[in-house]
């Protein structure tokens, strides 16, 4: 089993890193698009087209057998033109947060933290809809720019948290809610996920990556897959700097990362 996880960047690493701690057995090739991000400040459209040539990539030169949209943008904005694009199951990160939050909830509130273009694109509270819930989201800008620093036990980061989560929780309140779940709605929080309890214990967190990796092992175990466990890595730029960042994200050291040039 090839499995294919396609980012814009290194944060989808924390899904691969989820991934293999759920199903080491698989052999995997990671994708981040670094040459053209950041998805949020392009049109849908322009997104779907990034996403789809990550796509065929990972499946038709590479050979995955399924793919891992690990990047909250691209799975609010461009997932059905994946799936109408490839032939392989793909897994995106919305939709088994929002399948989480379903299963942690009892109130029926649920909140969610992501970026701008995740929040806009209104994908979580739709996918909620879906399921019953009521939900409320918060964009958090700055917490991106401190994880990508390394600042993730920094002063300023708790502080940051602190504000953003007593915002969300007045803000909720306000709109008459009961929340008891809280969303994480990018793959950059989960290296926040336990200041973020600690700041809000009366809340489920739910870590995508995490939720999201639980899916896809037990997909591919009703499939009785096996691999070598290998793992290949690709980005369209600044390889050096994505194996330098990635080794945050992903928490092990990054040897290599093959340079490719999937056009503008």
């Amino acid at each position: 089993m090839k499995i294919g996880v396609f980012d814009s960047g290194v944060g989808g690493l924390t899904v691969l890193h989820a991934l293999l701690r759920q199903a080491p057995q698989a052999d995997y090739i990671y994708l981040g698009d670094t040459a053209r991000l950041p998805y949020g400040s392009k049109s849908q459209a322009t997104i779907a087209r990034y996403a789809v040539s990550s796509a065929h990539f990972l499946v038709e030169e590479q050979g995955a057998e399924f793919l891992v949209i690990a990047c909250n943008t691209a799975s609010a904005l461009a997932l059905d033109a994946i799936k109408g694009a490839v032939s392989v199951p793909v897994l995106g990160v919305v939709e088994t947060g929002a399948n989480a939050a379903r299963a942690a909830s009892a109130s029926g509130d649920v909140l969610v933290i992501a970026t701008d273009a995740t929040v806009q694109s209104h994908a979580y509270s739709a996918a909620c809809r879906e399921r019953g819930l009521r939900t409320y989201e918060k964009a958090c800008p700055l917490l991106v720019p401190l994880v990508e620093e390394g600042w993730i036990t920094h002063p300023v980061t708790q502080e940051v948290l602190r504000i953003y989560l007593s915002e969300l929780k007045q803000e909720a309140g306000a709109m008459q809610m009961s929340p008891d779940t809280l969303v994480l709605g990018c793959t950059h929080y989960p290296l926040l996920r336990d200041q973020i309890a600690h700041i809000v214990p009366d809340l489920k967190v739910i870590d995508s990556a995490c939720v999201t990796a639980e899916q896809v092992a037990s997909t591919i175990h009703d499939k009785k897959a096996t691999g070598n466990g290998t793992r290949r890595f690709f980005a369209t730029d600044s390889i050096e700097k994505f194996r330098a960042m990635g080794t945050r994200f992903l928490g092990e050291a990054i040897d290599g990362v093959t340079l490719v040039d999937l056009g503008g």
